[in-house]
């Protein structure tokens, strides 16, 4: 049972990068996910939030009208599209499952993360 992202790196702000997750070893269907990300010195923020058929998204303020979450349930996988990338978007990025049933917005209560993928913003 394991959550893996990829696709950080670096880029110039304004740019776009696309995370993924890959989900194995349990019925990702199933569960709704999360992104989670933080920034150096900082405690975990939330970023993004969608439920287990991918048709509910939500986004924090931080993030809103930049970044889209998406999921595709046959490929076990999670995504997200960051656009017009800002310095302080620089973080290390997770994803994270709720507990099964759960799908909301809740917040703390993941049961599974992923090992990060750093993202950083710079010119």
């Amino acid at each position: 049972v394991q959550l893996v992202e990829s696709g950080g790196g670096w880029v110039q702000p304004g740019g776009s990068l696309r995370l993924s997750c890959a989900a194995s070893g349990f019925t990702f269907s199933n569960y709704a996910m999360t992104w989670v990300r933080q920034a150096p010195g900082k405690g975990l923020e939330w970023v993004s939030f969608i439920n287990s058929s991918g048709g509910t998204s939500r986004y924090g303020d931080c993030v809103k009208g930049r970044f889209t979450i998406s999921r595709n349930n046959t490929q076990n996988t999670l995504l997200l599209h960051m656009n017009s990338l800002k310095r302080e978007d620089k973080a290390v990025y997770y994803c994270a499952r709720l507990p099964r049933g759960i799908e909301t917005t809740e917040r703390g209560i993941w049961d599974l993360w992923g090992q990060g993928t750093q993202v950083t913003v710079s010119s």
